[in-house]
Parts: C-alpha cells; structure tokens; sequence
C-alpha cells in the first residue's frame, strides 16, 4: 500500500474508531501502559510528548505526573481521537495539556523541546516507522528519555484471527506488518539506528479481559483497527465476522469472562 494511501486509512479509520475505543480497550489495555509510564520515570514538572496519543488514555495520567507546572502535548493523526481527548481534557479542568491534529511521521514541533516523548502502541501503524522514530528523537532534549510499547508476537496475541476474518472479505491491508515491530529486537535496533543510547527491551504478557461476547465485538471491530473496513459489511457480513472471531476466542473463555492473551513489547532509550 502507497504510504499517503496507508495514512488516509488509519486516520479515517481511528476517527470511525473514536466513539468506541474507550469501551473496547482502556481497560484492557492498562496494565501494559501502566508499565509503559513506570520505565518512563515520569517527574514532576517535565514537558512530555504523547505520540498517537487516541483519546488520551496515557496523556491523563502523563498529566497527573507532570504536576501543574509540568506540560504534556498529545498528537495524533486522528482528528476525531483528537476532539474526544480534548473534550476530556476541559471536562477534567486540565490545564497542562494539549492535544494537536498531527503526522507521527512528520511532527510539527521544535527540536529538543520535550523532557519525554512516548508513544503508546502507534509504531505498527505507520508506513515508515523509522520516520516516527527519527522524529521521535529530534524533539526530545539531550538527556531525554523516551519510551514506546508494541504488541509483540502474532502467535502470543489470541485475538490476533481479526485480520484473516476481515480479510478474507475485504482487502483492508489494516497494517501488513501490524507485529513486525514486536518480534525479536525489531523495535529496540529501530531506536538504535537513530540515535537512541541505553536502548531496553522488556516483553511481557498480560490478559485482555471482556465479561460479554458484544464487549469483546467492540473492541475488535468497532474500537479496534479493523473499524474502517467493518463499515463496508452488510448486516449479514457482519453477523458472520462476529460469529467467527467470538469462534476463535472461544479458547479464552473461562465460564464468566474472556481472558485473551496478549503479549507487549516495551523499549526505551535516552538521548
């Protein structure tokens, strides 16, 4: 897929995605960004940067660590994950945040201006990670820390039959290389190349819980990535896609609830 093509994807994709992200996967993605924020170390009154950044899920709390004389800025490329996020951010008060409309791949922000940059489960998605990574780089300051998370291994995901079931219907072409940054030190040799020391990798797993089969449906079709291309289905399409991924979870239920592995792959680096 043309680069220009793949990024009209994701950004119409996660705005359709917007209403529903929140319900199909705060809670089930917490514990890995919890993680995230502690390699992160986080001070007060730090000036953070919060790379496809959604609806704010890890710019919040980024907010509450940096203190009121600390600043955090969340961009992404969606303009509908940008308006949830921001309406949030009023709701709550917050004055030491700020989300922008914005390209990981062509940030729009000075060099050396953030204490931090993260980036929160974004790299699968871009045509070029290597471009997000350089820019990354570019504008944290000398002796900045920044750190980024991925899922990992396509076979240590259980909820990972999304793609062939969308697929085999539509040509989505989502992210043909959704778990590359995940295997082996892919991620953690992309920090490297551009410049990034003390590069760390950690790998660990965790569960994905949902109580009702139309919970897990949400998070995989309606909040997930595979959004833009569900909204071709017919209604019959559509009870068959469902059918056939609650079919491939079925593994994961445990008489009360899903509990669907994952694995995650956080590194970190310092400039």
């Amino acid at each position: 897929m043309r680069p220009e093509l793949q990024r009209r994807v994701q950004r119409y994709g996660w705005d359709y995605s917007s209403p529903h992200y929140d319900t199909g996967w705060q809670r089930q993605l917490w514990p890995a960004q919890k993680r995230v924020l502690k390699s992160a170390k986080i001070k007060p009154g730090e000036k953070v940067l919060d790379i496809s950044c959604g609806t704010g899920l890890v710019t919040f709390p980024i907010a509450e660590s940096v203190g009121e004389k600390g600043q955090v800025t969340g961009v992404d490329l969606s303009e509908k994950m940008i308006e949830k996020a921001a309406e949030e951010a009023e709701k709550r008060g917050l004055a030491n945040v700020d989300f922008r409309h914005m390209d990981a791949e062509k940030l729009e922000l000075a060099n050396a201006s953030f204490d931090v940059t993260i980036n929160s489960l974004g790299g699968m998605y871009y045509p070029d990670p290597d471009k997000a990574h350089q820019e990354m780089y570019r504008v944290l300051k000398p002796g900045g820390r920044t750190a980024a998370p991925v899922w990992g291994g396509r076979k240590e995901c259980g909820w990972a039959e999304i793609f062939p079931i969308v697929d085999r219907r539509v040509e989505s072409d989502v992210c043909p290389l959704f778990f590359q940054l995940g295997t082996g030190h892919t991620l953690q040799k992309g920090f490297e190349n551009v410049g990034f020391e003390e590069v760390e990798t950690e790998r660990f797993n965790v569960h994905l819980h949902y109580e009702t089969d139309e919970e897990a449906i949400i998070g995989a079709f309606l909040g997930g990535a595979v959004a833009l291309a569900y909204r071709k289905f017919d209604e019959q399409t559509k009870e068959e896609v469902h059918a056939e991924y609650i079919e491939s979870i079925k593994p994961y239920w445990n008489g009360s609830a899903y509990q669907i592995p994952g694995e995650f792959v956080i590194v970190t680096g310092k400039k």
